[in-house]
């Protein structure tokens, strides 16, 4: 009994997973708005019957691809981040993991940008909770009164000068959108030197 429960277990998350893919797949090429159920359905094979049977509406659906896209990124972020040995090599982990993420993960960027932008209803209130997403911001600003306390950093605020932070992040998601040949790697480069020059202690 006991196996078969965990084929049905495999079988159900594999399933879910594909759907998943599918909404992906289906918000990157046509945009959140016409990213109906019956459409990922049909890229996915599946009757959206189907859907409805692994996601409760197409905001749990939204949410598992939030969700899904977070891990990703905190899997090229969280290595590099930690490999530094001081303040400024893990800000400039926290950028050059952001960097990897947009590379390797083009279309779950589009479609986290996409949900984010335009899940609303009628009232324009946002039917996606993305308060997760506040999670690199709250970890950089952690971070940087460790470098303050130890004297490798300057004085200022650490919560504002993770959300510039952020925001120049953002600011490349955008570019990148607009124009998919931008060098990643040396746009990551240049965004990270105002930060150090902003953040370390003068000499």
């Amino acid at each position: 009994m006991a196996s078969v429960q965990r084929s049905g277990s495999f079988i159900e998350a594999a399933r879910r997973a594909q759907i998943v893919d599918s909404a992906i797949e289906t918000i990157a090429e046509f945009g959140y708005a016409n990213a109906s159920l019956a459409r990922i359905a049909r890229r996915a094979g599946i009757s959206k019957g189907v859907i409805s049977y692994h996601f409760a509406g197409k905001d749990e659906l939204m949410r598992q691809v939030l969700t899904d896209g977070l891990d990703l990124a905190e899997a090229q972020m969280l290595p590099r981040i930690l490999a530094g040995t001081t303040a400024l090599e893990r800000l400039r982990g926290h950028v050059e993991g952001n960097v990897a993420f947009v590379k390797a993960y083009p279309r779950h960027l589009a479609a986290i940008v996409e949900i984010l932008a335009n899940a609303r209803d009628e009232a324009g209130k946002a039917t996606v909770e993305a308060s997760s997403f506040t999670g690199p911001v709250d970890r950089v600003a952690d971070a940087l009164p460790v470098g303050q306390e130890v004297g490798e950093l300057r004085e200022f605020d650490p919560l504002l000068m993770a959300q510039s932070l952020r925001g120049a992040i953002d600011g490349m998601v955008a570019r990148f959108a607009a124009n998919p040949d931008l060098d990643l790697d040396a746009y990551g480069r240049e965004l990270v030197t105002p930060f150090e020059l902003a953040t370390r202690k003068p000499d």
